[in-house]
């Protein structure tokens, strides 16, 4: 990959990859619904509506594409930033904090959603998180401490992942 032009790796990057970031990176001035179709529209593609309204439907905004991201909480921004990475149907997809800024149901909801991705459609999907509930959906965690791996835990549960947090802050 380090080889293929620059034009080459954002094509790989827009059309099989997902990117979740902690700051929910929305365009003010647009829609709910044209906020998802964004990145498809930068690459010349037009948008399926019905793919962006079943993304909202998935991540619980069915009803809300014509609001804009500031009629939104903090919570319901970063669900628009998940139907947008999803939405592309990614083979991998990224994400910074997924649940950081809802509340314990919809996180819960919002990792079902992103565990069903992988067992169901067979995506990989690499997550940053500091909560063991988080953590606990995943295949595997690395612990990283001061940037460096300290830890590795298969199918953890939340509470292996808290046990193994705790050791590190001592």
């Amino acid at each position: 990959m380090s080889r293929l032009p620059e034009r080459r790796l954002a094509e790989l990057r827009r059309s099989r990859v997902g990117f979740v970031f902690q700051a929910f990176n929305l365009m003010p001035a647009m829609t709910v619904a044209q906020n998802v179709e964004l990145p498809g529209r930068l690459a010349g593609e037009p948008p399926d509506r019905g793919r962006v309204l079943d993304a909202l439907d998935r991540v619980g905004l069915a009803g809300r594409e014509r609001h804009r991201p500031g009629q939104l909480s903090g919570g319901q921004q970063q669900r628009v930033a998940i139907a947008r990475a999803l939405l592309t149907r990614p083979q991998v997809l990224f994400a910074d904090e997924p649940t950081g800024a809802l509340d314990r149901a919809t996180g819960h909801e919002i990792l079902a959603l992103l565990r069903a991705g992988v067992d169901r459609d067979g995506r990989t999907c690499v997550m940053v998180t500091h909560d063991p509930v988080a953590a606990g959906y995943a295949d595997r965690v690395l612990l990283l401490a001061d940037g460096v791996v300290v830890n590795e835990l298969d199918r953890p549960t939340a509470a292996q992942v808290g046990e193994r947090l705790s050791r590190l802050g001592g």
